[in-house]
């Protein structure tokens, strides 16, 4: 009786991998609006990428953000440096981060001198 069993376990086996070898070809046509290969040139032509800054410096008087932007850039020259006004506030941002990973490694160093950075992803007008 089990090896009845199995005989018929292997025979179904056999027939089941014997029809999926007759699986049916096929083409398939996809039909679409002329319109949206000109909405795919669009899309490639947008930016989308996030970009990460560090805050370094917050003053109300603009010649003391100025003072401690010359005083970052002396003291790490390999990123670019701005003064963003959010009022009342002047800020000092570092960087254009592109990863968040990214802004991280260079927080550890900032950090070093500046123990109030914080990193932060600004709104960008698109």
């Amino acid at each position: 009786m089990a090896l009845r069993i199995k005989y018929l376990g292997v025979a179904l086996l056999l027939s089941v991998f014997s029809f999926s070898s007759f699986a049916q070809q096929g083409e398939v046509n996809v039909s679409q609006h002329k319109d949206i290969d000109k909405l795919l040139e669009y899309k490639k032509d947008i930016k989308t990428t996030s970009v990460y800054k560090i805050q370094v410096y917050q003053s109300v008087d603009p010649d003391l953000a100025q003072r401690e932007k010359s005083n970052f850039l002396n003291s790490y020259g390999e990123w670019p440096v701005d003064i963003v006004w959010n009022t009342p506030n002047y800020k000092v941002w570092v960087g254009n981060f592109a990863t968040r990973l990214e802004a991280d490694r260079a927080l550890l160093q900032i950090k070093k001198k500046y123990m109030y950075a914080n990193i932060l992803q600004p709104k960008t007008d698109n």
